[in-house]
């Protein structure tokens, strides 16, 4: 079962991340925030593309949800942490991480 601490660990162990407050809980950001941990410590909010949150949502709907506004509809997915072992949270971070990296750079020509 996976939890707070957890996700705190395994989220700054990946490159380039930092957590600072965002509004009522804690973001996780490389280029971009890709997970918010809320308040309470019992929800997290991932940003996946919208087929990975439809994925996601429909192989773990215990642990996964769109969140029910405008974000959902952009891929924030709520997930339940205590439904996700350590590996689930982990490859939810990282795919959700992929996306918060700089876009790469062009070549000068």
């Amino acid at each position: 079962m996976a939890n707070a601490s957890m996700l705190r660990e395994l989220a700054l162990a990946l490159d380039r991340v930092t957590a600072a407050p965002h509004f009522d809980r804690t973001a996780f950001k490389a280029k971009r925030i890709f997970v918010t941990l809320a308040a309470d410590g019992l929800t997290a909010n991932f940003k996946f593309l919208p087929d990975e949150q439809a994925l996601k949502c429909t192989v773990m709907p215990d642990a996964f949800t769109p969140v029910p506004n405008a974000w959902g509809q952009q891929g924030w997915t709520i997930g339940v942490l205590a439904k996700l072992d350590k590996t689930e949270l982990a490859a939810a971070l990282r795919l959700a991480w992929q996306h918060a990296q700089p876009a790469p750079r062009k070549r000068k020509q």
